[in-house]
């Protein structure tokens, strides 16, 4: 029998129902077990997203988990209708207001797990509600509430339920008519009546009806109360994240709000005093408890038992055939008379592989890699620690030898490890999801998802969106965020740390605590961000990862569908399958093997040599010579502006070096100073030790390839493995509770360690100072496996870049080609290259960057509004009917995707036509015209009218066009159209012959900035460069601040000029303005940018404001005409800069200073039209 003075809550909004729900779990398991509540129920909106997470937690706080959901149900019609509905007649807002959810998409229901079974069948009605009722949002119909009613309580739901809608509506007949359905399928003891009290007419209005109906159905009644967060003092946090949600401000008047209160989770005492003594229904709490005792659901964990299974002959099992292929693969690998080592190695991993269970595994793997690469799909030579396992390099799963590598198969899999192993593959990033329909396909589309991941609102994202839902000013989140500790390793400070003085970095928090205290808008916008942070903002899909099923997933876990493209994926995250013995595999999109993939077909059709990246040597002096000379722009993994300093500082000779240096480019290695330790080492500039003198003949032969220092995860193993006698396995362990640096752990590690050691004969001495550099060390240590694999694709893409550099380079473009930055940057290596980089062709252009010789045609794609299927179109015929011949002749040819006024005009602007001879500004003034033409005779062709004009003109050849003889636009309008259709700039750019300038005004080129990684967030810099785009803006009080834009030749980056600075620089914010820009670096997840604090032309001399303007004429184009020419360029751009002439010729160099009417106004107009009469190098 129930208690007097107890109840459950059994209608509950958690963190799962995304942006609604507020109640953390955590905080919601401690607030119900401190009221004494012996279970609660999760109810989340559509989804149970949440489950297994509420289960496990329920468990630690001792309180009994409710598996249930807030339905959506269609209003009547079948879940694959996706139309809307009304159940009432009147058109007015209030009418609206009273008639079916969602606009009349949708109404609401409560179930809830009474048994495992229910449970999953909750499941299942929430996978297909999504998979096959998706209307707004998934729901269910009757049909498949039918279906899966086993083991589930359900209820009227809440005021959008649809009993609830007929009785608003006045419909009682139909109300009654429901209801009884609902008995019906669920069973009359399954079925309850939901009664909520908020202080809302929505709820006051059918409470009578609604009591009424139960009475005569025999509907037992149950209290809930609609709670979205914990505690009362919760409901401005929760207010502010349905602002979050909606995108509105708090004072937004006409907002989504809650009516009434009370949201929380009340007392026992509070919901009878409200149930039983108001309205005298005792028992509508006494049945919360009824039903709560009912429920008793179990999840069944496990690892890897739904691992999926390998197809194999007949007669076979996936053991005895692993093992046949390991060893057939061997003999591939290392032939008939392979040695001792590798036998030994070989039996090893056998024994372990098929101890551990995980014989299929290895073949699932092994079998879509393979097809992969049967089918053309470029595989990444390995990744992670998988790359250590020689059986997997037999099956082709990876093809790094890891003997010849030294790489340790413990590190992937031991006895002694309990986790699953996980392989990560990298693919093509263009063909990824051809290997991904073929596991689809092959292992069943029942079987196969994608996998969920929750994104939660960090410090700084929580400090934006309070920000914003205050409506604050932009400016208002930035100056809180820049004030932050800044993120270390990709871990920042929760906002609830920030005053803790016991926090590791509570010094780091400084600025942000005096910005707190003396801002009261800063404490405003503070204590919302708290009431935000750590809540889920939004659901998205793993990255790479693909869960494969030996069994239909709906029989395990809820699933869902993506509704832009079809995507099937898990609703729980990774690590809830994990638990219950789901696998998942990772497959990776890698650019870079996309790059190769292009550079090889490059090099064939470039020059006619089939290379195979495999056979490249490893010893190959001008790869070395390259990456000494740190020219690594465009390598993987090696281009970073640092790194390249750190590869002249070591003169790489060998692939150890590569894959070395991959390891200590982080930022643990670097904070030891490693990575610069060893490039001295290598070099003999920093003597070689091994920790301790004692220690050097035992560490020498793990450590020496590396000079004495530490740097990969395997040598750590090592060291316990050699040094105190440990097991790889358990050196595994050792490694990883090092990592964790827990000290009741780390004490009890040290222990064994150090009875090893002594054992050894190791002194106390020794074993202490080994110990204080394992323990730091192992926590950065990298992986081997993984950056020896990775390493091979540094090595293959600096072999290319070395000795086909336009055909590599031409693969990179296209790589970026919808990164205007990226683009920008690798078109100045193309420059710095002598690699001439030309403009799209409708006659040499293809989709992508192609290589022509030495230098490298820009694709049609890049082009703004070109798309594939033009391009197709344009490609196609050339190759069918001949090249054009001239812009009449394009249009004849040309299929209708491409006669399209936008498509013409952005590939006039880009110059595609120029090689027919056509001015650009000449076929923009007949393009339109000729369109209609062309759409009128296709028109007139396709309803038979061609041959009648066939009957009275035979000469009649399709458009005319007669193109008008004016003249071009002038350079720097040629220019500006240019970049806007390639998003920069190709033929020319404003700045070219201006790099002394730019190097001389500022401490770094814009592609420097936005590839240097170390340059810390709030780091002061200086960029020269001119403005693209300026963006004027209001601040809340007023005050006029701007966006603008700053390019050089090397890149872009936006640059915030607030009020302060604005009004300093304000006469210097002109569009095309070449100027200095002094700023605060801004890092954030979008990318960089700057804030400005001061803005100035650049300093007296080349290309300044205040001149002299200094420009070169040969003595042999000093003809009337050119001087004359001259004259009119100075005349058209007068001001006040002084002009000096440097005539060249016959080895002298004469200088004049030319007569004050030629004054100028500097600009990039006249450095155009400048260069256009004498030049590009005419400024230099």
């Amino acid at each position: 029998m129930p208690s007097d003075s107890s109840f459950v809550h059994l209608h509950v909004h958690t963190e799962y129902s995304m942006l609604d729900g507020h109640a953390l779990l955590d905080g919601l398991f401690e607030r119900a077990a401190e009221l004494g509540m012996p279970a609660i129920a999760m109810t989340d909106h559509g989804n149970v997203h949440g489950a297994y997470d509420f289960w496990s937690k329920a468990r630690k706080h001792g309180v009994k988990p409710i598996i249930g959901m807030e339905a959506y149900l269609t209003p009547g019609t079948h879940r694959s209708e996706r139309r809307k509905v009304r159940w009432g007649k009147g058109d007015s807002a209030e009418e609206a207001g009273n008639d079916v959810a969602g606009g009349g998409a949708y109404t609401h229901m409560t179930m809830l797990a009474t048994s495992t079974e229910g449970m999953h069948n909750l499941f299942r009605i929430s996978s297909l509600s999504s998979l096959e009722g998706y209307y707004y949002k998934p729901r269910a119909d009757r049909e498949l509430l039918e279906r899966y009613a086993s083991g589930i309580v359900a209820t009227t739901g809440c005021p959008s339920g649809e009993i609830q809608t007929r009785l608003r509506l006045g419909q009682y007949d139909e109300a009654r008519r429901a209801a009884g359905e609902f008995q019906e399928i669920f069973g009359k003891e399954n079925f309850f009546l939901e009664l909520m009290d908020h202080g809302i007419g929505i709820e006051k209005v059918v409470r009578d009806d609604l009591l009424r109906l139960g009475r005569e159905l025999d509907i037992p009644p149950v209290a809930t109360n609609d709670s979205h967060y914990t505690h009362p003092q919760d409901a401005e946090a929760h207010d502010a994240l349905i602002c979050v949600a909606s995108g509105k401000t708090i004072s937004d008047p006409k907002r989504l709000k809650f009516d009434g209160g009370g949201y929380y989770i009340k007392s026992a005492a509070e919901m009878r005093e409200l149930w039983e003594d108001t309205y005298g229904m005792k028992e509508a709490c006494d049945n919360t408890l009824l039903i709560a005792e009912r429920c008793d659901i179990e999840f069944t964990e496990s690892t890897g038992g739904y691992m999926a299974r390998a197809d194999v002959p007949d007669g076979e099992t996936e053991e005895s055939w692993f093992v046949k292929e390991v060893w057939s693969g061997i003999r591939e690998r290392y032939g008939d008379d392979f040695s001792e080592e590798v036998r030994q190695r070989v039996e090893k991993e056998l024994d372990v592989i098929r101890t551990k269970g995980y014989c299929g595994y290895y073949l699932v793997v092994a079998d879509f890699i393979n097809w992969a690469k049967n089918n053309g799909i470029r595989v990444g030579p390995g990744r992670g620690s998988g790359a250590g396992s020689i059986a997997a390099y037999a099956l082709r799963i990876t093809d790094l030898c890891p003997l010849q590598h030294g790489l340790i198969f413990e590190r992937f899999l031991n006895p002694e490890r309990p986790s699953m192993p996980d392989f990560d593959i990298d693919f093509d990033e263009r063909r990824r999801g051809e290997v991904i329909q073929y596991v689809t396909q092959k292992y069943g589309a029942d079987r196969v998802a994608q996998i969920a991941t929750f994104g939660r609102l960090k410090a700084k994202a929580a400090i934006k969106d309070a920000s914003r839902v205050l409506d604050y000013p932009f400016a208002m989140g930035e100056k809180i965020t820049k004030a932050l500790p800044a993120d270390v390793m990709g871990k920042g400070v929760a906002l609830s740390e920030l005053f803790n003085e016991k926090h590791a970095r509570y010094g780091d928090a400084k600025d942000f605590r005096e910005l707190h205290q003396n801002d009261p808008d800063v404490r405003k916008v503070y204590d919302v961000a708290l009431g935000l942070e750590g809540q889920i903002r939004q659901w998205g899909v793993h990255a790479a990862g693909v869960i494969m099923s030996s069994e239909p997933l709906l029989d395990i876990v809820p699933i869902m569908k993506r509704e832009q493209d079809g995507a099937i994926i898990t609703q729980f995250d990774y690590p809830m399958c994990e638990s219950l013995g789901l696998v998942k595999m990772d497959f990776l999109g890698l650019r870079n093997l996309t790059v190769l993939d292009d550079a090889v077909a490059n090099i064939q059709a470039n020059r006619g040599i089939d290379l195979v990246l495999e056979d490249i040597p490893f010893d190959d002096l001008e790869t070395y010579r390259l990456l000494g000379r740190g020219d690594t722009l465009g390598v993987f993994q090696l281009d970073g502006g640092p790194m390249r300093q750190l590869l002249r500082m070591m003169q790489p000779d060998n692939f150890e070096d590569i894959s070395a240096v991959i390891a200590l480019y982080r930022p643990g290695p670097m904070g030891a100073d490693s990575h610069t330790n060893y490039a001295k080492r290598k070099t003999g500039k920093q003597k070689i030790d091994y920790i301790h003198p004692e220690l050097t003949e035992a560490l020498k032969p793990i450590l020496g390839t590396t000079y004495g220092l530490i740097v990969y995860q395997e040598q750590v193993m090592s060291i316990a493995q050699e040094l105190a006698g440990q097991t790889l396995g358990q050196a595994d362990n050792l490694r990883r509770a090092m990592g964790k640096k827990k000290r009741e752990v780390l004490e009890k590690e040290f222990e064994g360690f150090e009875a090893g050691m002594k054992s050894r004969g190791f002194s106390s001495e020794a074993i202490k100072t080994l110990w204080d550099i394992l323990v730091p060390f192992a926590d950065y240590a990298f992986n081997k496996a993984h950056s020896a694999a990775y390493g091979v694709v540094s090595y293959w893409t600096a072999y290319l870049k070395a000795h086909y550099p336009a055909e590599y380079m031409a693969a990179l473009l296209t790589s970026v080609k919808g990164d205007k930055d990226k683009s920008a940057i690798y078109l100045g290596e193309c420059r710095r290259l002598g690699i001439k980089v030309l403009p799209p062709d409708v006659n040499e252009s293809f989709h992508n960057f192609t290589s022509v010789g030495t230098d490298i045609r820009f694709g049609l794609t890049a082009i703004r509004n070109v798309g594939s299927n033009v391009v197709n179109g344009i490609v196609e015929t050339r190759e069918e009917k001949g090249a054009y011949t001239d812009f009449a002749d394009f249009l004849d040819k040309v299929p209708t995707q491409v006669c399209n006024k936008r498509v013409l005009d952005s590939l006039i602007k880009a110059g595609a036509f120029d090689s027919l001879g056509h001015r650009r500004r000449a076929l923009t003034t007949i393009a339109e015209e000729a369109v209609d033409q062309y759409i009128d005779i296709k028109r007139n062709a396709a309803i038979g009218q061609d041959s009648l004009f066939g009957a009275f003109d035979d000469d009649f050849t399709g458009v005319d066009v007669t193109i008008p003889d004016i003249n071009e636009w002038d350079k720097t309008q040629l220019l500006s159209f240019e970049r806007d259709m390639l998003g920069l700039y190709v033929s020319d750019h404003p700045l070219a012959g201006l790099e002394h300038v730019l190097r001389a005004s500022g401490d770094c080129s814009v592609g420097e900035l936005l590839e240097d990684t170390e340059r810390p967030d709030g780091a002061q810099v200086r960029i020269c460069g001119l403005i693209t785009n300026v963006q004027r803006r209001l601040s809340k009080k007023g005050d006029t601040w701007a966006s603008v834009t700053i390019e050089d030749l090397e890149g872009s980056v936006d640059v915030m000029v607030f009020p302060a600075a604005y009004n300093l620089a304000a006469p210097v914010l002109v569009q095309d303005s070449i100027v200095v820009v002094k700023a605060r670096l801004r890092r954030s997840d979008d990318g960089v940018d700057l804030s400005a604090q001061e803005i100035t032309r650049p300093a007296a001399g080349q290309g300044s404001g205040d001149g002299p303007l200094t420009v070169a004429m040969p003595v042999a184009m000093c003809t009337p005409e050119t001087v004359s020419s001259f004259k009119q360029v100075l005349a058209s751009h007068p001001g006040v800069t002084e002009v000096h002439l440097k005539l060249t010729g016959r080895g002298t160099v004469k200088t004049m200073r030319l007569d004050n009417s030629l004054r100028v106004s500097t600009s990039s107009a006249l450095f155009a039209d400048l260069k256009e009469l004498l030049g590009p190098g005419c400024l230099g």
